[in-house]
C-alpha cells in the first residue's frame, strides 16, 4: 500500500513538474527574482532600450521577456508615430518580415506530420516547374546575357527549409521581366502560384545543398502549403497555427479596425542621418492598401510582440501552448537540429535547422545566449530568441529600414536580458 501511494505521489510530482515546465498561458512574474532574474540588473536593460529612443536612434521598441512562462519584462518605448508623437502601446502592430518564415515553417510541418510529404522529396514532385533546375554560370551585367548549366541535383523540400536550394532574394538577372518577382510584399494583384512559378524559372545561384543562400525559399513553401492543404495560405496559417495559439493580431492584411495600430515605418541608413519616413510606399502601406492578394510566406506578416511571444513559447514547449498541440515534440526537436552540416549561416558561424538559426559554441552572433538557442529576425529590425536551456524567450521589435543601428539594437537588447539572469 505504501509503495502504491509512493508511486502515485511520484507520478503526481512528475506531472506537476512537466506542467510547470510547459506553461499554457503567460503570467506576470511576482518579482523578477521569482523568474530567476535580478531586478537591479533588469534596470540596465530598461536604460539601454530607453537610450535608443532618447538619443534619436530608434522611434520605438517593444520588448517581451518570459522565463518558465513568467513575464519579467513587457514594455513599450517611444512613439508609434514620431510626427504626431503618439506614444507606442505594447499591443501595437509591427511588420515582422522574415519572422514570417518560422510561422510558415510550423504550418508546413503540420502537413509533414499528416504524411503529406517527406523532407527529401524533390519540390518538383509537387511543383513541376522546378524539374531539372539550372545554375547560373556567367552573366554580363551590361547586356544581361547569361549562361547556365544543369544543377547537380534536384531541389528538395529540406533544401528550401534550410536556404540551401540556391534561390536568392536579389538575383543577378532580376532586371529581366521574366525574372521579376516581389521580394517581401506587394500592393499589386500578384498571387503566390504565379510568383512561385517565376521563381522556378530563374537559374539557381548555387547547386542545391552546397551553399547557404538566403532567399525566396519560404515563399515557395507557402505555395506548397496551399497545394498540400487545398487552402489559401492565409487560411491555413490561421487554422493550423495562429488561431489555436490565440494569436489574434497576426495577419497578412490588417482588418480596417486594426489598421491604426500599425506603427509607422522609418529609415536611418547611416549613423549621421536622423530618422525619417521610409520612402518605399509599398513597405509602409502593403498591409492596409492595395490588392491584398499576395501572401508572402517569407516576409508578409504583421504581428504584435505578445502574439509572436505565444508562437515562441509554443516552440519552447516543444509544440504545445494555449492548450493546443500544434506540433509533436519530436518534430520540434527535428526543427531545432542542425540541418546544414558543415555549412554556416554567413559570418555568424551558426547553423540552421528547419526554418530557424541554431546558435553554436562558435557563434559570432548569439552573444551570451545558450548554445542550442534558436533565433531569427526581420528586415525592419525585429528579432526573437528561444533558449531551451534557460527555458527563456526574448523578443524585441521596432520598424526601421534601412537601419544603421540594427546590430546595436538587437545585440544590446539580448545582452541586457542575459546579463540580468541570476
Amino acid at each position: 500500500m505504501k509503495i502504491r501511494i509512493g508511486l502515485v505521489l511520484l507520478l503526481f510530482a512528475i506531472t506537476t513538474a512537466r506542467a510547470q515546465q510547459t506553461p499554457q498561458t503567460f503570467t506576470p512574474a511576482k518579482t523578477a527574482e521569482d523568474a530567476g532574474f535580478s531586478t537591479d540588473r533588469l534596470r540596465r536593460l530598461d536604460a539601454v532600450m530607453q537610450s535608443f529612443i532618447t538619443d534619436g536612434l530608434a522611434p520605438n521598441a517593444t520588448v517581451f521577456v518570459a522565463r518558465n512562462g513568467k513575464v519579467v519584462s513587457y514594455k513599450a518605448y517611444g512613439y508609434s508615430n514620431l510626427e504626431t508623437k503618439t506614444p507606442l502601446k505594447k499591443d501595437d502592430l509591427f511588420r515582422i518580415a522574415s519572422q514570417s518564415k518560422a510561422i510558415a515553417t510550423v504550418a508546413l510541418m503540420t502537413l509533414f506530420e499528416q504524411g503529406k510529404f517527406l523532407l527529401d522529396d524533390p519540390i518538383s514532385k509537387y511543383i513541376p516547374e522546378f524539374k531539372s533546375p539550372r545554375v547560373l554560370e556567367s552573366f554580363d551585367a551590361a547586356t544581361l546575357k547569361y549562361e547556365t548549366r544543369p544543377a547537380k541535383s534536384e531541389i528538395t523540400i529540406r533544401h528550401l527549409l534550410t536556404h540551401t536550394a540556391g534561390i536568392p532574394y536579389q538575383h543577378p538577372l532580376e532586371k529581366l521581366p521574366e525574372f521579376q518577382v516581389p521580394y517581401f510584399n506587394s500592393t499589386q494583384p500578384d498571387v503566390l502560384a504565379a510568383v512561385v512559378k517565376k521563381i522556378a524559372a530563374r537559374p539557381l545561384t548555387a547547386d542545391p545543398g552546397e551553399k547557404f543562400v538566403y532567399g525566396l525559399n519560404t515563399d515557395v513553401l507557402g505555395y506548397l502549403i496551399e497545394l498540400l492543404s487545398g487552402k489559401k495560405l492565409d487560411v491555413y496559417l490561421k487554422e493550423a497555427v495562429t488561431d489555436p495559439l490565440g494569436m489574434n493580431d497576426t495577419y497578412f492584411y490588417l482588418p480596417a479596425e486594426k489598421a491604426s495600430r500599425l506603427v509607422e515605418l522609418y529609415s536611418k541608413p547611416s549613423v549621421d542621418k536622423p530618422l525619417q519616413l521610409n520612402s518605399n510606399q509599398d513597405y509602409r502601406s502593403f498591409a492596409t492598401t492595395g490588392a491584398k492578394t499576395y501572401f508572402s510566406a517569407g516576409a508578409g506578416l504583421i504581428s504584435s510582440t505578445e502574439d509572436y511571444a505565444r508562437f515562441c513559447q509554443m516552440l519552447l514547449n516543444y509544440g504545445r501552448f494555449n492548450n493546443h498541440q500544434i506540433l509533436g515534440r519530436k518534430t520540434v526537436e527535428l526543427m531545432f537540429r542542425n540541418q546544414i552540416g558543415a555549412l554556416e549561416v554567413w559570418e555568424r558561424r551558426d547553423k540552421f535547422g528547419l526554418g530557424l538559426q541554431v546558435v553554436t559554441e562558435n557563434t559570432h552572433y548569439g552573444d551570451n545566449a545558450s548554445v542550442g538557442s534558436l533565433t531569427w529576425g526581420g528586415m525592419y529590425c525585429s528579432e526573437y530568441m528561444i533558449d531551451p536551456k534557460e527555458n527563456l524567450i526574448l523578443l524585441v521589435f521596432t520598424n526601421v529600414e534601412p537601419y544603421a543601428h540594427s546590430d546595436d539594437f538587437t545585440h544590446k537588447f539580448r545582452i541586457g536580458v542575459y546579463q540580468a539572469l541570476r
